[in-house]
């Protein structure tokens, strides 16, 4: 091999090294934000799905007058003039 033919072999292989390694983005670093980006990318999906759920309620407690009130009964303690309410309390 002549020197020149080494020295163009060097330079090549220290250009695909600094590519893989060093400099402010690395292959390294890019593969490291490609793992990271799916990992976000997947709980936003999971955060979609629980809005959408959450909304299929608020639009299930607006609209239906049997669910309002027992969210009231139930979450809120509240009765309905006539009836009596017993709380029991769990001995210490």
């Amino acid at each position: 091999m002549t020197r020149r033919r080494v020295l163009s072999l060097a330079a090549v292989l220290g250009l695909i090294a600094f590519a893989l390694l060093a400099g402010e983005y690395s292959t390294f670093d890019w593969l490291t934000l490609r793992r990271q980006l799916e990992v976000e990318r997947a709980a936003v999906r999971e955060l979609e799905a629980e809005v959408d759920s959450l909304e299929r309620a608020l639009r299930e407690f607006e609209s239906n007058p049997a669910e309002q009130e027992r969210v009231a009964r139930e979450d809120f303690g509240m009765i309905r003039d006539g009836e009596t309410l017993y709380r029991l309390v769990p001995k210490e």
